[in-house]
């Protein structure tokens, strides 16, 4: 595990890579990450965008032209209404959204840990997303004759996910909302953690923990969820997803990029 500062971990993100963010909706989301990422002299490009569900931190990589691809369950604000850059961007077919549920999702994440090409499930039988999907295969079972749905395993270059603590072990305390942030640890190519605070040493029983050696790269981000929440640390802030609604809605999400990023 190596302690880097936001900067650094930014760069490893390179243009083409299977991007996945950890977090559920608009809670504990590795926003300081993405400002970082949109920093950059010339932002990654191309990007396949993963999350379980996207939210605020997802649409502003949409926004910014660096997502091409998307897999998700769910992109929008919860109860402050969609994704606004999201929405503009399949509309203007400017994202290509994969289709996926729970099911296909979470098949393909254990495809991937299982190190195998694909996981077998009774899921989406007799529905008509395979219809979505032809890279979706069924198999037969060896055993029961049965036809199953083939879930690809999922691809997945580098991990961003936001914790409360991290300690120089390597060892890392998350809160509740996990979404599929534990089998993300185990399945991506590389793995950062940006984290409220860097202390000497995590004590056994304190939470939500991830032992070494699930990290890669460990960063210090303060505050780093904001505007979504980080519990206990802080609440949403939903004043801030409203200005963010209201910038796009009103056609100036540039205008509002400029601002939290401070260019």
């Amino acid at each position: 595990m190596q302690i880097l500062t936001l900067r650094d971990a930014a760069a490893l993100v390179a243009d083409g890579m299977t991007l996945a963010l950890g977090g559920m909706t608009i809670y504990r989301r590795p926003v300081a990450f993405v400002y970082e990422l949109l920093r950059r002299t010339m932002p990654p490009r191309n990007l396949t965008l993963l999350c379980f569900t996207a939210g605020y931190e997802s649409d502003l990589l949409i926004g910014a032209g660096c997502v091409s691809h998307i897999r998700s369950v769910y992109t929008g604000l919860e109860s402050f209404g969609l994704a606004p850059m999201f929405t503009e961007a399949v509309h203007n077919g400017a994202l290509n959204v994969i289709e996926e549920t729970e099911a296909s999702l979470s098949m393909g994440l254990r495809a991937r840990a299982a190190g195998v090409g694909f996981m077998p499930s009774k899921a989406w039988t007799g529905t008509a997303l395979p219809a979505l999907r032809p890279d979706v295969k069924t198999v037969i079972d060896p055993y029961s004759g049965e036809v199953l749905t083939a879930f690809p395993a999922l691809p997945c270059d580098i991990a961003i996910l936001h914790g409360l603590d991290g300690d120089l072990y390597g060892t890392v305390r998350l809160n509740a909302n996990l979404g599929v942030d534990a089998e993300l640890i185990y399945t991506a190519g590389k793995v950062i953690v940006t984290v409220e605070r860097l202390v000497e040493k995590i004590e056994p029983n304190s939470g939500i923990l991830v032992p070494p050696p699930g990290i890669d790269y460990l960063v210090h981000a303060h505050k780093g969820a904001h505007p979504t929440s980080c519990f206990p640390e802080y609440p949403l802030d939903g004043l801030e997803l409203m200005r963010y609604i209201e910038y796009c809605n009103a056609g100036r999400f540039e205008a509002y990029l400029s601002e939290v990023l401070e260019i």
